[in-house]
């Protein structure tokens, strides 16, 4: 796996460079270790670019709802200012406004807690992959010592 082959060598080069005295701090050639770190970056698995994707949907996601939410409490507020005109239109109309409002918050925090599953379950899913994968990792550095 080129990956693996890639962790290998910013070990190596970690490794094979000069060492500051009296430190665990090392000089590395910053291009070449970028370098590495590039490749690594286009080497990872999709899903934690998926992970990302989630991400980002989950942002949007909940940005709609907060959006929708406050249109249903600005609708419901200009509703109740409509019917000022009588004070039993004004009480009942209070009544639908605080349920519609309700009703926003509740479909609002559904909408949350759906998306923070399915991120989670995919960062889930994403945590596992990469614990594999470091498993594999250290497996292969030992099979290497």
């Amino acid at each position: 796996m080129e990956l693996l082959k890639l962790i290998e060598e910013l070990e190596d080069l970690v490794e094979e460079s000069s060492g500051i005295p009296f430190g665990n701090k090392v000089f590395v050639d910053k291009k070449h270790f970028l370098e590495i770190i590039k490749e690594i970056r286009l080497q990872l698995p999709d899903e934690i670019k998926q992970a990302e994707w989630i991400n980002t949907e989950r942002q949007r996601i909940l940005a709609e709802a907060q959006q929708e939410a406050d249109n249903i409490i600005q609708n419901a507020k200009s509703y109740v200012q409509e019917q000022v005109e009588d004070s039993e239109v004004i009480k009942e109309a209070q009544k639908q406004a605080e349920k519609i409002i309700e009703q926003a918050q509740q479909t609002s925090k559904e909408i949350r807690r759906g998306a923070k599953e399915y991120a989670d379950g995919i960062l889930e899913k994403v945590q596992i992959n990469l614990e594999g994968l470091v498993k594999t990792l250290q497996e292969n550095r030992e099979e290497l010592r």
